[in-house]
């Protein structure tokens, strides 16, 4: 038997508990494969489903080999794991994805010099140090900006958007953190994104989606995208690029700004699974969840297949009671109420997801926003989404 393979019997070990872990712990355990979970809040769903769970915190070195050892493979649901942690495992049993993506995509820096080396249109940028860095940056980089964190996943607090000269004094107390990023703002028509599937010998890619947002949240993902041919194919071949030069074995994304006169920009990788693929449950003939899982375990990719459009929309514990009259109303929705405590149902913004299945996506827009839930027919503007990665 090959020891490579994660075969049914075996124990998949999941680090983190977002919603991203759920449909993971479900595809594992159809497959007749263990679930150990490792994260610090076991009131999660992702903990309840599991077979066996850990609660720590992920700095406790004993209890982390101790998970490692229990599990056959170990994978991180999120790109917010710290790079140190997963090499860390990876000393003790197999963690397939690595570390090498994540150590590139959790530091601004290192990301902008991978960007650099593949020749990729990306937003202008520089590295900011003092606040004097800002004023000599800003005439080249332009007015509006955004500083952000070397660092990434310290939150939108930790950011300064810049619209005029008189904001950038703002920024010093941001500074005494640490080295920052001034990246420009770009004014885009469209934000696109393609989630990949890679292991050493293949890869597939997911149909091309656009997603929305607002007030920094992911509001809608919407597939196929309606983007011309020559879009298409040109994000394609970047993406095919970028996998290429990836070390990287698992499910992720590349998401990317179009403009209004068709420029396409880079705006980030997300090194794991990312919520816009959850449109491709009822999308494609195969979920991101059980691609990944294929993916980790060592075994031959699925090809994808879109069969038909679907647009997901993401609704808030304010929404609940307009969403559960569509409940009864809607036979072509797919809802998804994300199982969480009354605390963290308090602190939570987002309360879960629907699927509306259509002829079109048109069809499908339409129906969103014909309750009156949501707004979504346009696309949001830059100023709803100034946050160009994180």
């Amino acid at each position: 038997m090959d020891n490579s393979v994660l075969n049914p019997g075996g124990t998949l070990g999941i680090i983190g508990n977002s919603t991203n872990g759920v449909g993971l712990v479900i595809a594992a355990r159809n497959a007749g494969i263990n679930v150990g979970v490792y994260g610090d809040d076991e009131n999660t769903e992702t903990m309840e489903l599991a077979d066996f769970r850990v609660v720590g915190p992920l700095n406790d070195q004993q209890q982390l080999q101790n998970f490692a050892e229990r599990c056959d493979v170990v994978t991180y649901e999120s790109e917010r794991v710290d790079a140190s942690v997963v090499n860390f495992l990876a000393s003790h049993t197999q963690v397939p994805q690595g570390a090498d993506a994540l150590e590139i995509m959790q530091d601004r820096s290192l990301e902008r010099a991978f960007f650099s080396q593949l020749n990729l249109n990306v937003a202008p940028s520089a590295t900011i140090v003092s606040l004097d860095d800002v004023y000599q940056a800003i005439g080249s980089i332009g007015y509006p900006s955004v500083l952000k964190p070397i660092q990434k996943g310290l939150g939108q607090n930790r950011q300064l958007e810049i619209k005029t000269q008189t904001d950038i004094v703002k920024a010093a107390d941001l500074l005494d953190w640490g080295t920052y990023l001034l990246e420009s703002l770009i004014p885009y028509e469209k934000e696109l994104s393609v989630v990949v599937a890679k292991t050493p010998t293949g890869t597939e890619y997911f149909p091309i989606v656009e997603n929305r947002y607002r007030d920094h949240q992911l509001l809608a993902t919407i597939v196929p995208a309606q983007i011309d041919a020559d879009v298409n194919d040109e994000i394609l071949r970047i993406t095919k690029e970028i996998s290429d030069n990836l070390s990287y074995t698992g499910v992720f994304e590349v998401a990317f700004f179009l403009t209004k006169s068709g420029n396409l920009y880079v705006k980030r990788i997300v090194p794991a699974m990312h919520q816009a693929g959850y449109v491709f449950d009822r999308a494609t003939n195969i979920s991101m969840a059980e691609q990944h899982l294929r993916a980790i375990s060592g075994l031959p990719l699925m090809p994808i297949k879109l069969l038909q459009p679907v647009v997901v929309v993401y609704f808030t514990t304010n929404q609940v009671n307009g969403i559960r009259t569509q409940w009864q109303i809607k036979p072509n929705w797919f809802f998804n109420f994300y199982h969480r405590t009354k605390l963290q149902s308090e602190k939570a913004i987002i309360a879960g997801h629907v699927l509306v299945e259509a002829e079109t996506v048109k069809e499908a827009l339409d129906q969103i926003d014909d309750t009156g839930i949501w707004r979504i027919a346009r696309p949001t503007n830059i100023n709803e989404t100034a946050s160009t990665s994180d």
